[in-house]
């Protein structure tokens, strides 16, 4: 018998039902497939990474915006408070000679005195102001823009402080100056943040540094 198989061979073994050229080509698609798929996800993980990544540093500059504002605010506040209690209705004092003084004055208009007969326009706009800084610190990326609008947040609240809870009335108040250089207007610490925000923010601008931290060419 087995010599007999051995003669005349063994018949082949049928292929299983389905097997041949359409399956082999069927499974290089499907192996092409998921490949792409894993390919999708890894780029996909990584724009994720990206984004936790970005994150993090997002939320460091929007608390330097809101600490320097905060610190800006604070300071302003705690010298006005010294200043009208222990300055107003006082003589001035002189820092520098003639060149600098403190001396307590209340300011109906803007900073450094301009405008006086329009306090409610200015109170708006500085609202107004703070408004349009905290909605754009979520788009803040850059340690120098947290710093410039942190200051003109922190000047903008000091001054509005002023015009709302000081006399003659609420969002008419006088705000509180005592900084009195020679030949120039009397001024505060919140203006001194607003001025120095503002001139930061230009020369950011022209160096082509945008909030989101991104830098452009014209």
């Amino acid at each position: 018998m087995a010599e007999a198989e051995r003669i005349i061979g063994t018949p082949d073994t049928p292929e299983p039902a389905g097997a041949g050229p359409e399956q082999s080509d069927a499974g290089t698609k499907a192996a092409r497939d998921a490949g792409d798929t894993a390919s999708a996800e890894s780029s996909g993980d990584d724009a994720s990474q990206a984004a936790a990544a970005e994150r993090p540093r997002g939320r460091r500059r929007i608390a330097v915006l809101f600490g320097v504002a905060l610190f800006a605010y604070a300071l302003d506040l705690i010298s006005k408070m010294i200043v009208v209690a222990k300055l107003e209705h006082h003589p001035p004092i002189e820092i520098i000679g003639d060149w600098l003084k403190f001396e307590a004055i209340r300011n109906a208009g803007a900073a450094f005195g301009f405008g006086e007969a329009f306090t409610v326009i200015f109170t708006v706009i500085a609202a107004a102001v703070i408004v349009v800084i905290a909605r754009l610190a979520r788009k803040l990326y850059s340690l120098p823009w947290a710093i410039a609008l942190g200051l003109l947040l922190g000047g903008a609240l000091g001054n509005l402080t002023d015009r709302i809870f000081r006399s003659p009335g609420v969002f008419e108040g006088a705000v509180v100056d005592f900084i009195a250089p020679k030949h120039f207007a009397v001024f505060n610490l919140a203006d001194s943040a607003i001025v120095c925000g503002g001139i930061l923010i230009v020369l950011l601008s022209f160096r082509g540094l945008d909030p989101d931290g991104t830098v452009h060419k014209d």
